[in-house]
């Protein structure tokens, strides 16, 4: 017996989102202020953009855990080959067109090779890594150079909020546009929804599936590039963080169903909010870093089981939908 709609994992997630926003408002001093709740919203703009990324791919019925190995050693490569002196229209050119092999090799595995989404992606986020990081860049942290446009654009501000937050924002309203009003978009549903129907009646299928990792790819070098200009330099060692995770967290608690066809723009906005005031929170009350990835897991595993139950696997999707 499935769950009454409104008691959705989207609604449950909101109504818990506000209630922790206003306990935190209340208990916790600073929370509340201007500049913390800008700091919370720029906290969540990279993780956000990801998270969009990542629900094309999920709801096509995918998964892509090569996102932050991308987002870091793009441009980590890309700031390297500026530090060395190449142009910055050859390097980005070199760097863009990286970023599509890879983008395209894994659409390519998923798609007409049919190896499961989860190993080629996998597996292209370490060949990926070890590629630059041995033969391609000479550091773990490649710095921005001096009075380039990135180093420029990480420290803009617009109405005093953060340049990244309205790139979050534009790239939500065009992933939203791109889902609700294309052609395009549908197919995304379609597929996630019964793969071999879509192709059935004639639906291109598989391009749409190359398309999803190609999308995903130059949105992780546009989160890469928001970072690097933040942080004045780009740390390759984020690829053996637990942002993947987050980005998984962020996507599959705000109520992107795993089994494909179902979320939505909306999902991740309000996922990314309850994570954004939790973690915030949390760094309020000093909670050690280990205990805040332990409660993260827990939320994730939690957030897995209820997508189980609001979302079962029938016999169709477990033959087609294996990530």
């Amino acid at each position: 017996m499935g769950f009454p709609k409104d008691l959705s994992q989207e609604r449950i997630v909101a109504l818990i989102t506000v209630a922790i926003f206003a306990v935190a408002s209340v208990a916790l001093p600073g929370f509340f202020s201007p500049d913390n709740l800008v700091a919370i919203v720029r906290s969540i703009s990279v993780l956000g953009i990801l998270a969009l990324g990542m629900a094309v791919i999920i709801i096509g019925r995918g998964i892509d855990l090569s996102m932050v190995a991308i987002m870091a050693m793009s441009v980590a490569w890309y700031l390297q080959m500026l530090n060395d002196g190449m142009g910055e229209w050859r390097a980005l050119a070199l760097v863009l067109a990286g970023v599509l092999v890879i983008g395209l090799a894994n659409g390519f595995l998923v798609a007409y090779a049919e190896v499961p989404a989860i190993f080629v992606t996998l597996a292209s986020a370490s060949f990926v890594f070890g590629l630059v990081r041995s033969q391609m860049i000479g550091s773990d942290a490649v710095p921005v150079p001096a009075g380039h446009w990135l180093g420029h654009l990480g420290g803009m501000r617009l109405a005093d909020v953060p340049v990244e937050v309205y790139v979050f924002a534009a790239l939500a309203f065009a992933t939203f546009l791109f889902l609700r009003f294309t052609k395009w978009g549908r197919y995304v549903y379609y597929a996630g929804d019964n793969p071999a129907a879509a192709r059935n009646i004639g639906m291109p299928a598989r391009p749409m599936m190359v398309l999803r990792y190609v999308l995903s790819a130059l949105i992780a070098f546009v989160a890469g590039l928001l970072t690097a200009g933040s942080l004045q330099s780009m740390n390759t060692r984020v690829v053996n963080s637990t942002q993947l995770y987050d980005i998984v967290l962020v996507a599959v608690i705000g109520g992107i169903g795993l089994s494909g066809g179902k979320g939505g723009v909306r999902n991740v906005l309000i996922g990314a909010a309850l994570i954004g005031i939790l973690l915030n929170a949390m760094t309020i009350l000093d909670i050690p870093l280990l205990y805040q990835n332990l409660i993260k897991s827990a939320i994730l595993l939690i957030a897995i089981i209820v997508d189980g139950v609001l979302n079962p696997r029938d016999e169709q999707t477990a033959q087609q939908g294996d990530i």
